[in-house]
């Protein structure tokens, strides 16, 4: 139960963010302007990239191999496991990303709004996992130091990237007409999913104390497709594409800076 309440506290810190970020509504009305969005997705790209390694891969092995198995094996497979989770929501779940004209996924009569939040509901789910799952590791090991601290700077590092990420909801939500207050609440109800899938990763690890590896990679296979398939693009739409390559290189030195600072 204890690390279920810590699962708990950790999402709930990034789901603050997402929620501090959507407040941005109440002091801007239009959105940030592209450069600035090529930066933040950089950024979070970044982050997620080094998270993936350092906070779930690289754990996933160690457990791994301290159980006597062979740590690649549960690696290799929870990742594919996880980018095809991933790949499968993205092919049915109907969601619309801001760039783009049209929607992904099985078609619906949605709202181009209700589309939108999806879209980062979904990027939400495999950073909640991540979240959970290092605080569930830490409570494996008997809430040892390091392991606990590694897995504040994971919970760190995905909240500062969540908060221009609520912004990033909630304005363009705005400029659709919604009002202030509505606009705060969706954005800040795409980040709730963290809470949601953080909490249930828990349950399924305390239960099932072995699948611990294969649920890591799971999140990192989770992380990385999402990196790959919308954040990175998005980050170098345009002609000029150094800002995007900029912010990934700097959310990549934060995460990596958290995790050996605090780890």
């Amino acid at each position: 139960m204890e690390s279920v309440l810590w699962a708990a506290g950790g999402t709930g810190f990034t789901f603050l963010m997402t929620a501090l970020g959507a407040s941005m509504v109440f002091l801007f009305r239009k959105s940030m302007k592209l450069s600035v969005q090529r930066i933040f997705l950089g950024f979070a790209a970044g982050v997620m990239i080094a998270a993936s390694v350092w906070s779930l891969l690289i754990p996933a092995i160690e457990e791994t191999e301290a159980a006597g198995g062979i740590g690649w094996i549960p690696a290799a497979g929870g990742f594919v496991l996880g980018v095809g989770f991933l790949m499968l929501l993205d092919l049915l779940l109907p969601h619309l990303h801001l760039d783009r004209k049209h929607p992904e996924g099985l078609h619906s009569s949605w709202k181009r709004t209700t589309l939108l939040v999806l879209a980062v509901t979904l990027h939400n789910i495999p950073e909640g996992m991540a979240v959970g799952l290092s605080f569930a590791l830490a409570a494996q090991h008997s809430y040892d130091a390091s392991a606990l601290s590694a897995a504040a700077a994971l919970a760190l590092g995905i909240g500062i990237q969540n908060f221009p990420e609520g912004a990033a909801v909630s304005l363009p939500l705005r400029e659709e007409g919604f009002s202030a207050g509505k606009a705060f609440l969706w954005g800040s109800l795409s980040g709730l999913v963290e809470l949601v899938f953080g909490v249930a990763v828990v349950l399924i690890a305390g239960g099932v104390q072995p699948l611990m590896p294969w649920l890591l990679s799971f999140a990192a296979g989770a992380m990385l497709y999402v990196v790959v398939e919308e954040l990175i693009p998005e980050a170098h739409l345009g002609e000029h594409s150094h800002v995007g390559t900029l912010g990934v290189m700097a959310g990549f030195l934060v995460m990596m800076v958290l995790d050996a600072a605090l780890g």
